[in-house]
């Protein structure tokens, strides 16, 4: 078992962009049924510009408050400005590693980059770390395992 879903299949991103989103799918996840995320993620994606994370970085207050009134989203403020926060801290991460995935590696293993997750990225669970670097096509334990290991079985 892997924590596929219907669209969802492992590939490094070929761009920042590519990292947010994938970073952003388990924040509106979390708490969520996959399928009403799945549904909506063509207009949340829409919502937030492709995901390119300096347009979501400045996204503005006023521009929280009018997303909050976008149907296409799941209008959960706290989830919103989460995104928008995380786009930044990744902006952050990328300069100070000369990329994305320079910071990744930098983490080293699974474990690691799960914590480095976690403490970097609001709303970036234990299973949101491993749903992210599984999406991107970093090595995870099976989910069997995982589970195991997380009091999840």
């Amino acid at each position: 078992m892997s924590p596929s879903r219907p669209g969802w299949e492992p590939a490094k991103p070929t761009s920042l962009a590519g990292y947010l989103e994938a970073l952003s799918r388990p924040v509106f996840l979390t708490g969520m049924n996959w399928q009403v995320i799945e549904s909506k993620w063509n207009g949340i994606r829409d919502a937030f510009e492709g995901f390119d994370p300096q347009r979501v970085a400045a996204l503005t207050p006023a521009d929280v408050n009018r997303l909050m009134e976008d149907t296409r989203l799941i209008r959960n403020r706290r989830k919103i400005e989460a995104t928008v926060t995380n786009a930044e801290r990744m902006l952050e991460l990328d300069k100070e590693h000369d990329g994305f995935d320079h910071y990744l590696e930098s983490l080293g293993s699974f474990d690691e980059m799960a914590a480095g997750l976690r403490r970097e990225f609001r709303f970036m669970g234990d299973m949101g770390a491993y749903l992210f670097l599984w999406t991107v096509d970093r090595p995870v334990p099976s989910h069997e395992e995982w589970a195991k290991a997380h009091g999840r079985m």
